[in-house]
């Protein structure tokens, strides 16, 4: 125990100059300078905070969800994410990534595709700037491809701090909340920004993004659903109460809601949130160089990877044990999960049958009540990254009462298909691929990838070009 005190101590003593947060927000900065997207501008001045962070980029390889677990494809029936859905990369990749996946089409023009601009919020820098250059409605009013020119850095330094403030210029953290909404939703929960702590504000900045949000009103604008609290209940609550759905499921008809990511509700409600232990303190620890100098290692990865600067601070347990430790929680939240995945699917099938069989809305409303409610469940227990680390108990505690509410549907189903003169259980057809289940909905997936592929090779190009005209334009020259 006076082991791991001596190291936090010393290393508290070390930071102790550059810890001191300022309470800088999007709202406070002072300073009208604009500000600079660019990762590659802080490449000197903050050498290893960047060339760690560039080793995010080590994370290359592509991992298909869908194909790991083809029940997704029909639980995302009808909405973008039974096209593609591809497990996190590194924060390098997060433009990229949101260019490439399946969900976001192949837009011609600024006015064509699917998705919002809402879509590029946590992807880039560019998007604190643009809002402050253009106001929340200039940025989120319109198609995702509106302002694909102007979204060109990956997550960086601007998106977490004041990069313009004294506080930062001289070397200090100078932590920041750099998009309005996240300081409205602070502010819902009685925390705001400036008036947290320390260890609150290092949480709060990830919480920017990995975090549960919808898109609302005219612009499509994001917004926290935190009005009520941000438990996965309170959440359900504000969402039934203001009838907001994500989309309609083309199986079962059912609004849907569609869980984003929620790590930081999660981790609020775990043991490490609950005993003030951050992200940054798995994530992205402090590390001590030769010449005794420390700084924070900005690879955002696995505590396992840096054991000795993360989980060893404060657990006596050897790496083996703890590793140990989390992958039976791992298969503890896995095996719940896919328990809730088949009676979902089914319930979904079943509804289809329900309808198909002249079931009124009436006589589904509240079925469709009980599938929306399970498959939310679910989503916010598996969508929230890393849940079997950071709070296993409240994931299987959500997939447990995701369970109950299939199962609950399924039985009113079982009834009301009896009534319509259907006993024999409804056939599932083949999902088990991710091909297949594709198929079973009448995707026509050469054509999206075909879309996708022109879109890669003729737009992005373009927005690339006029990223750098302007980047050369408006800002110094990185030596």
């Amino acid at each position: 125990m006076k082991k791991q005190w001596t190291r936090r101590s010393a290393a508290a003593i070390a930071m102790v100059a550059t810890l001191l947060l300022s309470s800088h927000s999007f709202a406070a900065s002072e300073n009208s300078e604009r500000v600079d997207p660019r990762n590659e501008a802080y490449a000197t001045e903050y050498a290893d905070q960047y060339d760690t962070w560039r080793s995010t980029s080590d994370s290359v390889q592509i991992e298909d969800a869908l194909a790991e677990d083809p029940n997704m494809v029909i639980l995302w029936a009808g909405y973008g994410f039974a096209k593609d859905y591809n497990k996190a990369r590194g924060h390098f990749y997060a433009v990229d990534d949101v260019r490439e996946t399946l969900r976001t089409a192949g837009p011609t023009d600024e006015k064509s595709g699917p998705m919002p601009m809402a879509c590029w919020s946590c992807k880039s820098p560019d998007v604190g700037r643009v809002i402050e250059e253009q106001g929340e409605d200039g940025y989120f009013s319109g198609k995702w491809a509106r302002l694909g020119s102007e979204i060109q850095n990956p997550i960086g330094c601007a998106d977490c701090h004041d990069t313009r403030s004294e506080e930062f210029k001289n070397g200090g953290p100078a932590l920041a909340l750099t998009k309005p909404h996240v300081e409205r939703a602070m502010d819902a929960i009685g925390k705001p920004f400036g008036d947290q702590s320390r260890l609150d504000q290092q949480a709060a900045v990830c919480g920017q993004c990995h975090v549960e949000y919808y898109f609302t009103g005219k612009t499509k604008a994001v917004k926290f659903p935190w009005d009520k609290g941000t438990t996965v209940d309170e959440m359900e609550e504000y969402y039934d109460e203001i009838g907001f759905k994500d989309w309609t499921h083309k199986v079962s008809k059912a609004p849907m809601l569609k869980a984003q990511h929620p790590g930081y509700e999660t981790w609020r409600d775990g043991i490490h949130g609950k005993n003030k232990v951050t992200c940054v303190d798995c994530h992205m620890p402090k590390v001590t160089k030769e010449d005794g100098t420390v700084y924070t290692d900005h690879k955002v990865g696995n505590p396992f990877d840096r054991f000795e600067d993360t989980c060893a601070n404060c657990h006596t347990q050897s790496k083996e044990m703890l590793q140990g430790v989390v992958a039976t929680r791992k298969a503890q939240v896995l095996k719940m999960k896919l328990t809730a995945e088949r009676q979902i699917v089914a319930a979904h099938f079943e509804a289809g049958a329900a309808w198909d069989a002249g079931a009124t809305a009436k006589e589904m409303e509240q079925i469709l009540q009980d599938i929306r409610h399970a498959q939310w469940r679910w989503d916010y227990a598996i969508a929230s990254h890393g849940v079997h680390m950071h709070a296993p108990e409240v994931a299987l505690e959500v997939l447990g009462t995701a369970v109950d509410k299939a199962a609950d549907a399924r039985t009113k189903l079982v009834r009301l298909l009896a009534k319509k003169g259907i006993t024999d259980p409804i056939a599932i057809p083949d999902i088990s691929t991710k091909a297949a289940a594709q198929k079973a909905l009448g995707m026509d997936m050469d054509a999206m990838n075909a879309e996708k592929k022109h879109f890669l090779e003729t737009v992005v190009p373009q927005w690339e070009e006029q990223a750098k005209e302007r980047e050369s334009r408006d800002y110094a020259p990185i030596k």
